[in-house]
């Protein structure tokens, strides 16, 4: 694969920095309201989507398996987060999101104003070419 090191390409890279810093920033701000971490909110938030085996969040989030076990037992101290059989296989164990923790979840998701603002400003076909543009930079087109 061939880099690109011509000033568009730089250019491109520093504001997809920029625009992630912000964004984990806000994040942090919004999980710490919650008195969370923001390992912690982010591991919240894909279990208030689905129940999850622990593993597949180690994948998703790109750690260890260790830490998100570390992880789901301090949400669970605080009733956000519970453990239960996966049907498909008792040997297994998912994490899930409580009534509580998919609140929590919901909240932290609906404060997160700085994406929302910035691409208000944007048609829904800019918003939409924005979105494949990312899906394919990301390989999932």
């Amino acid at each position: 694969m061939a880099t690109r090191t011509d000033p568009l390409t730089l250019e491109v890279v520093e504001l997809i920095g920029a625009v992630v810093a912000r964004y984990h920033e806000e994040y942090d701000r919004a999980a710490a309201e919650h008195s969370l971490t923001g390992a912690q909110a982010r591991v919240l938030g894909l279990l208030a989507l689905e129940p999850t085996p622990m593993r597949k969040i180690a994948v998703k989030l790109k750690c260890e398996p260790s830490n998100v076990t570390g992880i789901v037992d301090r949400l669970e101290t605080r009733g956000l987060v519970e453990r239960r059989p996966d049907p498909a296989d008792r040997r297994v164990k998912l994490a899930a999101a409580t009534e509580t923790g998919a609140q929590t979840a919901r909240e932290l998701r609906e404060s997160l104003n700085f994406a929302r603002e910035p691409l208000a400003g944007l048609s829904e076909a800019e918003r939409t070419v924005l979105r494949d543009l990312l899906r394919r930079m990301l390989g999932e087109s």
